[in-house]
């Protein structure tokens, strides 16, 4: 299983053990994911490390002091 961490600007939004499904972004040099209804980002990711699953499910959702934290586990390998 692949795990990603998505930052999410409010909280409320989802909840542990939601599947989502997850957009891909193309910028000039790397890759990013959108979950769900935008409700979190990605950070960016090279070419090899792209993502191969459209969906996931919410494994872990958190507050930091830098904002809030959704980790998303994928079927697939890192």
């Amino acid at each position: 299983m692949r795990k990603m961490e998505f930052k999410m600007e409010r909280t409320g939004l989802l909840e542990v053990g939601d599947i989502l499904p997850v957009t891909e972004g193309k910028l000039p040099n790397s890759y990013y994911y959108t979950l769900g209804r935008a409700y979190a980002m990605s950070a960016n990711y090279k070419y090899n490390e792209r993502l191969q699953s459209r969906e996931g499910k919410v494994i872990d959702v958190k507050e930091t002091e830098k904002g809030y934290f959704v980790t998303v586990e994928f079927d697939e390998e890192e």
